[in-house]
């Protein structure tokens, strides 16, 4: 696992523009993702893989078989190829910083600088290889590194056959960052036993709590009239939507929370005097929070009502995710073995909750428990991303020696 390895691999992936759309009802959401589908598929068959598979929906399957003769549990690892839709990644112009001085990096395409006076990471990984965008896309290191250190890993575990192993699956999934890289995911079909999402940050996340998610949209009607001969008539859903928006707790929101504290998050507004639309998203790790805040919401539309002759809000919740915790609790030797795997190659694991969600956790639900393991990439979602190549090396080395541990006798 060379440095020019990992890099040609990753500039390889990140070329291909994969951006999901939420919009689309189809799977893949874009027909772009199907071109790293098919070229993930072509090179895992050119690599030696076993019982690859691409779907109608463009989830890519492959297997390294066993090469013990004795009983050893089938681990899977999973990467998505999709990027996110919220900044582009079209034409990625990727900078590859050498030695890394730590001191600012100008983002060339643009005036934009990626300092560690304000991205304060950066800071530890001075002396090494950085990988940053030019500033004007983000970098698709989410997942795209996760992508490159499963090949890196089961390319290497294939080239040395005397690192003894049970059965490996791997899957590259399409959509994650819209929510759906676990919908049509075949679990059956995949035959792991547990696997784990190669899809966490900074070096030595181990990730296996994350967030109960839900998106809600409140509405509210009013009357419109002209606004000469409004008095007693006209009724403003903006006001109401405003009212209502001032009922929430101000500290319960994203900016002014971390940990395993919870929010309420308004990510846009639609409104007119006679129609406002509230988006919300819904976060606690806690169910019986999540629950409660599900509640919070409901019962303010039905005291926005109370106040007026006529219904004036509703309200739409869909349950979006879980947290995973109740799933991997059972079987916490999954993140002990990946623990372990930190510790053999001196990475200091980092065991924290997610504050988000991940395909683990919808897989977990769907029966193949799924922890989340660092991918090394950070700033996700934006141009200031970056990924060190030193971190992709590593977590490619976490994947090998969880095999080789998982066959330890």
């Amino acid at each position: 696992m060379t440095h020019s390895e990992i890099i040609e691999r990753f500039l390889s992936y990140i070329t291909i523009d994969t951006e999901s759309d939420p919009i689309s009802t189809t799977t893949p959401s874009t027909e772009k993702q199907w071109d790293l589908a098919r070229k993930l598929h072509q090179e895992l068959i050119a690599m030696g893989m076993q019982d690859v598979s691409i779907d109608d929906n463009a989830y890519v399957m492959a297997t390294l078989p066993s090469n013990v003769d004795y009983h050893v549990p089938v681990i899977g690892f999973i990467s998505h190829f999709d990027s996110t839709p919220d900044f582009t990644g079209k034409n990625i112009k990727p900078q590859i910083i050498e030695n890394y001085d730590g001191g600012d990096i100008a983002l060339k395409g643009s005036d934009r600088v990626l300092s560690p006076d304000y991205f304060e990471d950066l800071k530890q990984y001075k002396g090494q290889t950085l990988i940053t965008t030019d500033g004007t896309t983000l970098l698709a290191a989410d997942d795209k590194a996760g992508i490159t250190e499963i090949m890196t890993a089961v390319k290497h575990l294939i080239d040395h056959p005397e690192i003894k192993h049970g059965t490996i699956k791997v899957a590259f999934t399409p959509d994650e960052e819209i929510g759906r890289g676990a919908h049509k995911f075949d679990v059956k079909a995949f035959g792991a036993d547990w696997a784990y999402t190669m899809d966490g940050s900074q070096i030595g996340e181990l990730e296996y709590e994350n967030f109960n998610a839900a998106g809600a949209v409140v509405t509210f009607t009013g009357k419109i009239v002209h606004p000469g001969y409004a008095k007693g008539k006209m009724i403003n859903s903006m006001y109401i939507a405003t009212s209502f928006i001032e009922s929430l707790p101000r500290l319960e929101t994203p900016e002014h929370t971390e940990g395993y504290q919870g929010f309420f998050h308004l990510h846009d507004i639609k409104g007119a005097v006679e129609k406002t639309e509230l988006h919300y998203i819904i976060r606690d790790h806690d169910a019986d929070h999540f629950a409660a805040r599900k509640n919070v919401l409901r019962k303010l539309v039905n005291d926005m009502n109370a106040q007026y002759d006529q219904p004036v809000a509703s309200i739409e919740i869909t349950d979006q995710y879980y947290n995973m915790r109740e799933k991997i609790a059972p079987v916490m030797h999954i993140v002990e073995l990946a623990e372990r795997a930190m510790r053999d190659l001196d990475i200091e694991p980092i065991i924290k909750p997610i504050r988000g969600g991940t395909d683990g956790s919808q897989l977990s639900y769907m029966g193949l428990p799924c922890p989340n393991i660092f991918a090394g990439g950070h700033n996700f979602h934006g141009p200031y991303e970056y990924v060190p190549v030193e971190s992709m090396i590593a977590a490619s080395k976490v994947i090998v020696r969880i095999a080789e541990l998982a066959a330890l006798k």
